[in-house]
This record gives C-alpha cells, sequence and structure tokens, in this order.
C-alpha cells in the first residue's frame, strides 16, 4: 500500500466507514418505519424519538465530517482502525436505540433508562474520539474550528455524565434536547459556511 496515493486510500476508507455509517442509519430508519408498520406493537417515546433522531444526524454529521480526511497526505493502518473502531461505536449507539428485541421491557423508553450507562458510556467515548479524529485531520483544522468546538468536549462529557446517573425522565429529555439543539447548531454552520 506505500505506492498508492494518498487519494485512492481515502476512497477505500470512506467504502468501508460508509458500510459500518450505513448500518447504522439503515438499524435506525427500519426502527422508524416499524412505528410506522405496526404502531400498535411499541409505544412511541418522546426521549427515544429525541434519541433516535439525535444519532441518526449524528452519523450523518460524522459522513460530512470524514470527507476532510480526503486532504491527509499520508494514511497508516492504524488510522484506518481507528476510523473504522469510531464508526462501530456510532453503530452501536444505533443499536442501543433500536435492539433485537425489547420483549422484557415495558418499551423503547424503559429499555433506554435501564441501559443508560451504556448508551451515555458509548457516548461519551464518541467526544473523546472525536478530539483525536480532529487531531488526525491536521494542525489547520483546529485553527478552523471555533472556541465553541472546543468546549463541546468537557460539556458533552458532563452531559454524559449526569445521563448515565440519573434515571429521571425530565433530566434525560433536557440532556436530548441539548444535544440534538447543539447538533443543528453545527447544521446552520456548516450550511453558513457553504453558502
Amino acid at each position: 500500500m506505500e505506492n498508492v496515493p494518498p487519494h485512492e486510500l481515502f476512497t477505500h476508507v470512506r467504502i468501508v466507514m460508509g458500510m459500518v455509517i450505513g448500518l447504522g442509519i439503515t438499524r435506525m430508519l427500519a426502527g422508524v418505519a416499524g412505528f410506522i408498520q405496526h404502531p400498535g406493537r411499541h409505544r412511541a417515546s418522546l426521549l427515544h424519538m429525541l434519541w433516535v433522531g439525535s444519532i441518526l444526524l449524528e452519523l450523518v454529521l460524522f459522513w460530512w465530517w470524514e470527507f476532510g480526511l480526503s486532504r491527509m497526505p499520508a494514511w497508516s493502518f492504524g488510522i484506518y482502525l481507528f476510523l473504522i473502531g469510531y464508526a462501530v461505536v456510532l453503530y452501536l449507539l444505533a443499536a442501543l436505540l433500536f435492539p433485537d428485541n425489547i420483549s422484557e421491557y415495558a418499551g423503547y423508553e424503559d429499555f433506554f433508562i435501564k441501559r443508560r450507562r451504556w448508551f451515555f458510556g458509548l457516548l461519551a467515548v464518541t467526544f473523546v474520539l472525536d478530539i483525536v479524529d480532529t487531531l488526525i485531520k491536521g494542525i489547520e483544522r483546529w485553527s478552523q474550528l471555533s472556541g465553541d468546538y472546543l468546549v463541546q468536549v468537557p460539556i458533552g462529557l458532563a452531559l454524559c455524565l449526569v445521563g448515565s446517573t440519573t434515571a429521571r425522565r425530565s433530566v434525560q429529555l433536557a440532556l436530548a434536547i441539548v444535544h440534538i439543539t447543539y447538533q443543528f447548531y453545527w447544521v446552520g454552520r456548516i450550511v453558513y459556511t457553504m453558502g
């Protein structure tokens, strides 16, 4: 692989990342379609659906931000493994929102509350992985980011700590709203910078 140009390696890496992210998006969309196909089977929950929307958006944003890797001057197997691992963590978040079977739970919200430590633990990992991902993209990437990016990680980790330790629905709803609102802020920045 030493003689392969970096842009060709990026294409290969992007395809593999796309497969894993695509599985996460598929799982989320299939879960939402299940509510439409069988509305009486499981009751929809605002808390659950907020996190579904948030993680679906997270998967899409990850795919968008990873295009920054197209300018990488050199690739290594370690970077490749890291990126696939990052995508796998995002897939696992999707899988926790739509597990294979919830028959032993009162519904998706009950499953989420009882598995919140796993969910928020994985979400916390994504904040840390995002820092490494940004460093991989190079120092010029850091200079393009604003100060709000630098505070998002400690705030995000603090929110994950709160989310993993409390089962109160009102707190959980507030965390989901804060997370998805912040994501929409980033979407607005993307649209603004492209416009």
